[in-house]
C-alpha cells in the first residue's frame, strides 16, 4: 500500500468517524431533548430496512458503473461521454427513487404539505400573488405559505406552476423535470471541469460525479432541479471565460439570476463563480465585454421578479423570523454546526473525503490539478458558509445537492477510481434501503 493511498484511507476513516459522532450524539439530544426535529440523526429519515422496485435497477446500474465506468470514461468521444453521463445519472436517481415505491419515491414528495404543489391553485393571477407574496411568509400571518414555499424566492413554485399550466400536473410530472434537469448537473460539472481544468481530470471525475450518493436525495427533491440551475450557470460562465464563444457569459448571468430566485442560500454560488473568473482572469481582461454581458444577463431574473412586485431582500428578511419561529429556533446550532458536515459526507462519500485530501495537497503543493483544486476549494468554502450561518441546521442532505455536485470532481485525484466507486455505490445503497428518507 502507498502512502498516498494509506493517507486517502485514514481521511476517509476519519469522515466515517464524524457520521458515526453525529449519529451516536444526536440519538442521545433527540432521546433526551427531542430538539433535533429529525428521527435519524444527522438525516432526516426513519430506520426502516426496505426494498422496492428499484432495487434491481439500481444494484445493476451500480455493479456496470463501477466495472465499466472507468474505463467508458477514458475511452468514449466527449459529446458521448456526456450524453452517457446524463443517461446513467437519470437511471441511478430513478432507480433509487423506485427503492421507495413510485407514489412515494417520484411522485409523491412534491405533494407532500411542506411543498410547492399545495399552493399552485393560489397563483391564478401570478403577478398578483408575488405582490402579495411576502406578506404570507411568517407563521401567524393570514393563509400563510407551506415551509419550503416561505423558505424559497418564488421563482421556485413559480415553476411548478406553469408546468401545471403547460399540461404536466401533479407530483409524477414535477418528479420527472426534478430528475430528468437534476441529472445534467453531471454533465454541466464536467463541462466545466474540463474547460478550466482539462479533458483528463474531467474523465476521470465522470463516473464519481454518475454514482453518487447524493442521488438517494435527488429523485424526491427540488433541490436537484436547483441543483443543475445552478451547475449550469458556473458550465456557461467557464466556457466564456476559456475562450470559447464569449455570449455564453449573458447565459451564464441568467442562470445566476434564476439560481438566486430558487433558493437565497445558492446566492452563495458567487463565490464559485468568482473562482471561476479569476481562473479565467487573462480572458476577462482581454474581453471586458465579457463581463458587461454576464452582468446584463445577470440582472434579467431580479429586475422581472421585482417590476412584478416581489421584493427579495424583504422576502429574505421574513424568511429569517419564519426559520427561527419553527424548527431553525429549537435546534441547536453547537450540535448542527458539525453534523452538517457528517450529511455532507453521506451526500458525497468517503471518496470524496479522500478525494478533499488530495485537493488540498495540489493547492500546498501547487501540482497538476491545482486549477480544480481551486474550484473544490471555493465550493467548499461556500458550504462552510452557509454551515456557520445557522439558517442550515438539519436537512442539508437535501439543501446542499448543490454544493454537493462540485465537491465531487475531487475524486478525479484519487488512484483506484473502482474500489472507491464501489464504497460509494454501497454507501448509496445501503442509505436507500437502511432508511425511509425524509425527501
Amino acid at each position: 500500500m502507498t502512502r498516498d493511498l494509506r493517507r486517502d484511507l485514514y481521511a476517509a476513516g476519519a469522515a466515517a468517524l464524524l457520521v458515526t459522532a453525529a449519529v451516536l450524539v444526536g440519538r442521545h439530544i433527540q432521546d433526551a431533548h427531542h430538539t433535533l426535529r429529525v428521527n435519524w440523526p444527522p438525516l432526516l429519515g426513519t430506520w426502516r430496512p426496505h426494498v422496492g422496485p428499484g432495487t434491481p435497477a439500481a444494484v445493476l446500474s451500480a455493479a456496470a458503473t463501477v466495472a465499466y465506468g472507468p474505463a467508458l470514461a477514458a475511452r468514449l468521444p466527449w459529446r458521448a461521454l456526456l450524453a452517457t453521463a446524463w443517461g446513467t445519472s437519470t437511471a441511478w436517481i430513478l432507480s433509487l427513487a423506485l427503492i421507495d415505491g413510485r407514489q412515494r419515491g417520484v411522485a409523491g414528495r412534491l405533494t407532500t404539505r411542506h411543498e410547492y404543489l399545495q399552493v399552485i391553485d393560489r397563483f391564478d393571477d401570478i403577478p398578483g400573488t408575488l405582490r402579495d407574496f411576502t406578506h404570507h411568509i411568517l407563521l401567524h400571518s393570514p393563509d400563510n405559505w407551506p415551509a419550503h414555499v416561505a423558505g424559497h424566492p418564488p421563482g421556485a413554485t413559480l415553476t411548478f406552476v406553469l408546468l401545471d399550466r403547460i399540461g404536466l400536473r401533479g407530483g409524477g410530472w414535477a418528479g420527472v423535470w426534478c430528475v430528468t434537469v437534476g441529472a445534467t448537473a453531471c454533465v454541466a460539472v464536467l463541462v466545466a471541469v474540463r474547460a478550466l481544468a482539462g479533458e483528463g481530470l474531467a474523465r476521470r471525475a465522470a463516473p464519481f460525479l454518475v454514482l453518487a450518493p447524493a442521488a438517494v436525495w435527488m429523485g424526491t427533491s427540488a433541490d436537484a432541479y436547483f441543483a443543475a440551475v445552478a451547475a449550469w450557470a458556473v458550465a456557461l460562465l467557464a466556457l466564456a471565460v476559456t475562450g470559447r464563444w464569449v455570449g455564453w457569459a449573458a447565459g451564464s448571468g441568467l442562470l445566476f439570476g434564476l439560481t438566486c430566485y430558487l433558493s437565497y442560500g445558492l446566492t452563495l454560488f458567487a463565490l464559485i463563480g468568482a473562482a471561476v473568473l479569476w481562473l479565467g482572469r487573462h480572458r476577462v481582461r482581454e474581453r471586458p465585454v465579457l463581463l458587461v454581458l454576464f452582468l446584463a444577463g445577470l440582472a434579467v431574473v431580479p429586475t422581472a421578479f421585482t417590476l412584478a412586485g416581489f421584493d427579495w431582500w424583504e422576502a429574505y428578511r421574513l424568511l429569517v423570523t419564519r426559520y427561527y419561529q419553527g424548527a431553525g429556533g429549537v435546534r441547536p446550532y453547537g450540535y448542527w454546526v458539525w453534523a452538517n458536515l457528517a450529511c455532507t459526507v453521506l451526500i458525497t462519500g468517503l471518496a470524496t473525503a479522500a478525494g478533499l485530501r488530495r485537493t488540498a495537497v495540489a493547492l500546498i503543493r501547487d501540482q497538476d490539478g491545482v486549477r480544480l483544486a481551486l474550484l473544490v476549494a471555493a465550493t467548499l468554502s461556500a458550504l462552510l458558509v452557509a454551515d456557520l450561518s445557522g439558517m442550515s441546521k438539519a436537512e442539508t442532505e437535501r439543501i446542499w445537492l448543490p454544493f454537493a455536485m462540485w465537491l465531487l470532481p475531487s475524486c478525479a485525484f484519487l488512484t483506484r477510481p473502482r474500489a472507491w466507486l464501489a464504497a460509494q455505490a454501497v454507501l448509496a445503497l445501503l442509505l436507500n434501503h437502511l432508511l425511509l428518507t425524509g425527501w
